[in-house]
C-alpha cells in the first residue's frame, strides 16, 4: 500500500454508521445454554451479563455479498484495504448503565482511526470503531473496537516470522479451565451470525490460513474473561479493556485467570496449554452498583 492508497483510506475518517436492535431474550437464553449459565434468568427487565451485547446488532450481509473467506465484503462501511485476513484485535468498553432483556437500543458507530504499518509478518492495517449504545437517548454503553487487517498468507512457508510467543503470569485469584470444542466455537458463531470460516472449517484453517486447528473467537474469549471477573468478586464492572495477542485453537484446553491489583482494578489474561499469553485484559470495578437511568 502506498501513500496515495493510505491518503484515500482517510476519506473513511468520521464516516457513520446507525442500528437498531431489541434485546430479546431467546438470544440471551441461547448464549446462556452455550456457556453452561443454567442461573441466567432471560425474562424481560433481567440484566443482560457483561459483554453480551455482541450478541445483537448483526450485520445481516446477504450470501452473496460474502467473501470467499465468510467475512462480508468491504467498500461499504469499512474501509476496502487489501489485506485479506481480518480480525478482531481488542476492545475498550465502558459500562453506563446495565442494558435489561426487552430494551430496544439504538447503536452509533463511527469510524475513528486508520492506521497502516509495517509489521514482523507483512503489512498491517488497523482500523478503530467508536460505538455508542443508546436507550431513549441516554448512553448505556461505550465501545472503542479495534479490527486488524493481515496479508495472506503461504501456509507451506516455514520461514515466515512469527511473533515470539509471551509468558503469562503464573500466579492468579481465580482461574477456570475452558474446553474449546467446535460444538461451542459453532454455537457461537451462530449467536453472533459470523461467518468467518476460521472458527468453523477445518480444513480452510489448516490450508488456508496455516492454522492448526479452529480459531477460537476474541469475543468469546473476553466474555469469558468478564464472566470470570464478574462472578469471582461483588464489586460491578465499569471498564474493561482487552487486547489479543495470539490466537487459541480447538486442539487443546485453555485457562482464563485474573487477580486483583490495587484500588478497583484487576487484571486477567487467557492462556494456552504452553503457558503462553493469548489474551491480555483489565477490568475496573465501581463501589456502587451501575442503575438504569428512569424514563
Amino acid at each position: 500500500m502506498n501513500a496515495n492508497e493510505n491518503n484515500e483510506y482517510q476519506q473513511w475518517l468520521g464516516k457513520t454508521e446507525h442500528a437498531e436492535d431489541t434485546i430479546a431474550s431467546q438470544p440471551a437464553a441461547a448464549l446462556a445454554a452455550t456457556l453452561d449459565k443454567l442461573e441466567f434468568d432471560a425474562r424481560i427487565g433481567q440484566p443482560l451479563p457483561l459483554a453480551w451485547h455482541w450478541i445483537y446488532f448483526h450485520s445481516l450481509a446477504p450470501a452473496s455479498g460474502l467473501g470467499v473467506e465468510g467475512h462480508q465484503r468491504l467498500g461499504g462501511f469499512l474501509p476496502p484495504i487489501p489485506l485479506p485476513r481480518r480480525m478482531w484485535a481488542g476492545s475498550r468498553l465502558k459500562f453506563h448503565h446495565p442494558i435489561l432483556i426487552g430494551d430496544h437500543l439504538q447503536r452509533h458507530s463511527t469510524i475513528a482511526d486508520i492506521t497502516l504499518k509495517q509489521g514482523r509478518s507483512g503489512q498491517l492495517a488497523f482500523v478503530k470503531v467508536q460505538h455508542g449504545y443508546h436507550r431513549d437517548g441516554i448512553c448505556v454503553l461505550d465501545e472503542e473496537h479495534d479490527i486488524v487487517y493481515r496479508e495472506a498468507i503461504n501456509p507451506n512457508d516455514k520461514s515466515a516470522k512469527k511473533a515470539p510467543p509471551i509468558p503469562a503470569p503464573t500466579t492468579s485469584e481465580w482461574t477456570k479451565t475452558i474446553h474449546p470444542e467446535p460444538i461451542l466455537l459453532f454455537r457461537y458463531s451462530a449467536l453472533i451470525f459470523n461467518a468467518h470460516r476460521i472458527h468453523y472449517d477445518r480444513s480452510y484453517c489448516k490450508d488456508v490460513e496455516g492454522y492448526p486447528g479452529l480459531v477460537v473467537h476474541g469475543p468469546l474469549i473476553a466474555t469469558l474473561l468478564l464472566d470470570l471477573i464478574t462472578t469471582s468478586q461483588p464489586k460491578p464492572v465499569s471498564s474493561f479493556n482487552f487486547r489479543a495477542l495470539a490466537p487459541v485453537f480447538d486442539t487443546e484446553d485453555f485457562s482464563v485467570s485474573g487477580c486483583s491489583t490495587k484500588d478497583s482494578n484487576h487484571e486477567l489474561w487467557a492462556v494456552n496449554a504452553q503457558g503462553e499469553l493469548c489474551m491480555q485484559a483489565t477490568a475496573t470495578t465501581s463501589t456502587t452498583n451501575l442503575k438504569s437511568p428512569q424514563p
